[in-house]
């Protein structure tokens, strides 16, 4: 057992606490990571907030980049001094959606067997099956992905989460492709992902729409062609302008509520796609016509963790970085020490930042 601190959410919407944690040592097919950085997500805040379930106390984090410390056995895929990124999609190659040959959709994902927990006993639950801003975290070793150690952990950390999600939720679940026209609903972490992926992927014309003009000045970095200031502008009616009348080829849903669902709905293309990638809240509903999802035709598609393979796009993406051709490092905003999380999500939920990063 190791002694490490950790922030934990003790109850709904407290502010976090850095407190001793206790990590057990690895059992079979688990391993144990030293953490070197872990993004702040808003998946973070949601657990805080109660949002995803009641199984408090948390151990937040779960974007991470670390050292493989020690491992248990019968692990094969890691060995002590690895290099990782962690994931949440360490699949089982066993439920039905293994067996048919589509392991993005895996419904039984490995996390690790033994607890984590308080100085006094009490369990933890890991975000994500991770539990990320601690100085050691316990998790499946199917969770850990070796990717290039020359890429600063600070920026392929990101890869855990809410960049994979939006690079993957526009070229594995949208399918862009060149010369394809594209707009993004939301430039934070996940739309600029959405749109750092349309571009590496060649598409032509790249719509970013927020109400945020930082936000914008971001997207056009991340390589939007296009910006539009949903404050002041139609949605709908700018995307068509800016795609001939016709509407966009792909558009990515990267907030997550009705409203905005309806505007990439109508300001797709007929026959073209949508991706929500934007987690909406339980009591959230949708009304549209039906007639007009029938006459338009086309995909409307959720993707959930960009529909990614870690094994096979973490260490593509990390190359891609490291060659220059994916602007990665441009995801983080500062770097900060484990005392700042609490604060770092204040900056988060103001729209200050597009993600903080705590590194050991």
């Amino acid at each position: 057992m190791t002694e490490v601190r950790g922030v934990v959410a003790t109850g709904r919407g407290k502010p976090v606490e850095v407190t001793t944690i206790h990590v057990p040592d690895p059992g079979p097919g688990d391993v144990v990571v030293r953490v070197q950085a872990c993004g702040v997500c808003h998946t973070d805040l949601h657990y805080r907030e109660g949002g995803i379930n009641d199984d408090f106390p948390f151990l937040l984090g779960h974007e991470v980049a670390g050292v493989v410390d020690s491992v248990g056995d019968g692990v094969r895929n890691v060995a002590p001094g690895d290099f990782v990124v962690l994931n949440w999609r360490a699949v089982c190659g066993e439920c039905r959606a293994c067996r048919r040959g589509r392991p993005q959709y895996c419904f039984d994902t490995h996390n690790a067997a033994r607890s984590m927990t308080l100085a006094d006993g009490t369990p933890l639950s890991p975000a994500l099956g991770i539990g990320g801003f601690a100085e050691r975290t316990l998790v499946h070793s199917g969770q850990c992905t070796k990717v290039d150690p020359a890429a600063r952990a600070a920026v392929v950390a990101l890869l855990g989460c809410g960049v994979m999600a939006g690079i993957g939720a526009a070229v594995n679940t949208g399918g862009v492709g060149p010369g394809d026209s594209v707009a993004v609903i939301g430039c934070g972490g996940v739309g600029n992902g959405a749109i750092a992926g349309a571009d590496m992927a060649g598409a032509r014309r790249i719509i970013a729409v927020d109400k945020d003009p930082a936000k914008l000045d971001w997207a056009r970095e991340f390589g939007a062609t296009h910006t539009v200031n949903a404050a002041d502008s139609d949605t709908v009616e700018s995307i068509r302008e800016l795609t001939g009348g016709s509407g966009a080829d792909l558009v990515v849903d990267a907030v997550g509520v009705p409203q905005t669902y309806t505007q990439a709905f109508y300001a797709r293309d007929l026959a073209g796609t949508v991706v929500l990638v934007g987690v909406p809240s339980p009591d959230m509903r949708l009304d549209l016509p039906l007639l007009d999802v029938f006459a338009r035709g086309g995909s409307l598609k959720s993707s959930w963790y960009g529909d990614c393979l870690p094994e096979r796009d973490f260490p593509m993406l990390a190359e891609l970085y490291q060659q220059g051709r994916l602007p990665l490092d441009r995801f983080v905003t500062e770097e900060i020490s484990i005392d700042d999380v609490e604060s770092a999500f204040g900056k988060m939920h103001r729209g200050e930042v597009l993600r903080s990063v705590v590194t050991f």
